[in-house]
């Protein structure tokens, strides 16, 4: 992977996101896909790019349901770890070390983007680039489970309608047709987080 700049999560925390694999499960790393991509398993045709993977839980659910899915991370041990559980699952899918806000190195497009947890990592100049940088490879959904500012239990980061809106509105080329209130499983919340859950898609 070429050099990148640290995201502004981790100047604030001082860390890389590699650290967050490295002593055991990342908070986000629960053992299974997030029950709100199971819910709209069905919504899923492929291929699918999954943006920010970290061990893959996702990527191996959409995978074991017969979908092409490419898992993408900057967490060179997070991708380590996705490969060795797709062997021990016996299942088939591509996962590679890339800087998600810039997916066009990977040099090819995909129908369907998912990001379960990433979005909410970034500021909000880092999210509006996402976004663009997203748009080169996304030729129909992108499929978002972030943090929510609304809701008990938050997590940290939470994001507002109106940030959905500032990087995904009509005048940067996404159309948002759905945001609904849903969870995100961590280890640290017993119900999970509230959470959104929105269906953006391109033109």
């Amino acid at each position: 992977m070429t050099e990148r700049t640290p995201t502004s999560h981790e100047r604030m925390t001082g860390l890389p996101w590699d650290a967050s694999y490295r002593d055991g499960p990342a908070p986000w790393d629960f053992g299974g896909p997030q029950p709100a991509v199971v819910r709209r398993a069905d919504a899923f045709t492929g291929p699918v790019l999954d943006a920010g993977c970290g061990s893959g839980e996702n990527a191996l659910f959409l995978a074991g349901r017969g979908l092409e899915v490419c898992g993408v991370d900057v967490a060179e041990t997070a991708i380590a770890l996705a490969r060795e559980r797709a062997a021990e699952r016996g299942l088939t899918a591509e996962f590679t070390t890339a800087d998600a806000l810039r997916p066009a190195d990977l040099g090819r497009t995909f129908p369907e983007v998912l990001d379960c947890g990433l979005f909410h990592t970034f500021d909000t100049a880092e999210q509006r680039a996402y976004a663009e940088s997203l748009a080169a490879v996304t030729e129909r959904t992108l499929f978002l489970l972030c943090f929510a500012d609304e809701g008990d239990d938050p997590g940290p980061h939470p994001v507002s309608r109106a940030d959905l809106a500032a990087a995904f509105g009509e005048s940067t080329g996404w159309r948002i047709t759905a945001v609904e209130p849903d969870r995100i499983m961590t280890r640290f919340h017993a119900n999970g987080a509230a959470a959104w859950f929105a269906m953006i898609r391109r033109g």
